[in-house]
């Protein structure tokens, strides 16, 4: 796990999003926050797509990023020309390894799939490439037609084997033992690309890298295909605080990174999404608010500092006494517990009524309520 490394497809899947396209500058602007939190390698898009496309790539090749950047090419040799042209220190080459796609998509054969895919790989090499071999739909395709066509990539000079979960159909078990068979047969190193059509792509990427993968394809705020693929900051987050391992990312860059690219690709961060979510760090219920004013560990396992985040009490509904005595004192406002029993009483009703948590004007409107009330001459 010490040893994995993040390629960050944001500039070539990401984009493929339907609806989604990313003008020239955002892309290089992308790029550059990428770098910023130190994403290892950077698929940047697709050459043979065009002229505008290779300026594009060939100005993100000439910023001076730390990062490694790389092109997508089908199996064709044009294609990788095109790659090469570019400027570009690495090449995926990809071609489809699943019997549904090699009859009813590319017409073809497994023989003649294993055939070009050598081809490309050899031409690759010949230029002093660094090669990604991608099975596109690997996790529906015969296991051993896969351990063969990993074996021919090997030979062929290719430095690692891209496994793509094309339609997102497994899970985290099936994950870890495909996996394990390829590394179990194959010395090379594996990335995976996984997708989220049933909502597990970050759960497939890290028990991919449990059975010995060393790369994890990824997308900012999850974008890609249909579903989308696994995001960025949660497989990040997610090898630092389930996994225990210390990663060399800047975790303090991944709001702005999603921000922007929420942006650019007019599709909205939702306020509960997982790392990055406006409100992940908010607190009403009145148990879980309790036990984070006594001490945030109880039910905070990333400090939102980390990631730029805010953490906050919330008064509505669920609160109980401690909250609101916490968010009065934030206002030098300290009550006994009788008085933040009436109050709370109040909190309850007018959230119900308003169905929505309080503003701090309104709870300081209910607590004057409650101090008049108090203050009223009871009659003889």
């Amino acid at each position: 796990m010490a040893n994995i490394k993040i390629l960050d497809t944001t500039l070539r899947d990401g984009e493929q999003t339907a609806g989604v396209v990313f003008a020239n500058e955002e892309k290089v602007f992308i790029a550059k926050l990428l770098d910023e939190v130190g994403v290892d390698q950077i698929e940047a898009g697709i050459p043979v797509m065009g002229a505008d496309e290779k300026s594009i790539i060939k100005k993100i090749v000439k910023s001076n990023l730390k990062a490694s950047i790389m092109g997508w090419n089908r199996a064709v040799i044009a294609d990788i020309q095109e790659s090469i042209d570019c400027g570009v220190d690495a090449i995926a080459i990809s071609i489809s390894t699943s019997d549904i796609q090699i009859k009813h998509k590319l017409n073809s054969t497994r023989d003649k799939v294993i055939e070009q895919m050598v081809k490309a790989t050899e031409y690759a090499k010949k230029n002093g490439m660094y090669i990604s071999v991608n099975g596109e739909d690997a996790s529906r395709g015969d296991e051993e037609f896969l351990l063969r066509f990993v074996k021919a990539a090997k030979e062929a000079g290719a430095n690692r084997f891209r496994f793509c979960d094309t339609v997102g159909i497994l899970n985290p078990i099936t994950t870890y033992e495909k996996i394990k068979k390829i590394k179990d047969n194959v010395d090379i190193d594996i990335e995976m690309h996984t997708h989220n059509d049933l909502g597990m792509a970050t759960a497939n990427a890290i028990a991919g890298a449990l059975a010995g993968a060393t790369y994890m394809g990824v997308t900012v705020n999850g974008l890609g295909e249909r579903a989308g693929n696994a995001s960025l900051e949660e497989v990040i987050m997610a090898i630092k605080a389930s996994m225990g391992v210390d990663v060399n990312y800047n975790t303090s860059k991944l709001k702005n990174l999603c921000q922007y690219v929420a942006k650019a690709s007019n599709r909205t961060i939702p306020s509960w999404k997982a790392i990055v979510g406006e409100s992940i760090f908010h607190h009403e219920s009145g148990i879980h608010a309790d036990g984070i004013i006594k001490n945030p560990a109880t039910y905070e396992i990333i400090n939102p500092d980390e990631l730029g985040l805010e953490r906050k009490i919330v008064v509505g509904k669920h609160s109980g006494t401690a909250a609101i005595k916490n968010k009065l004192a934030l206002y030098n406002i300290f009550i006994d517990m009788n008085t933040a029993y009436r109050l709370l009483d109040k909190v309850r009703n007018t959230s119900i009524a308003i169905k929505r948590a309080l503003t701090d004007i309104e709870l300081l409107s209910l607590y004057e309520e409650v101090i008049n009330e108090s203050s009223i001459p009871k009659e003889a």
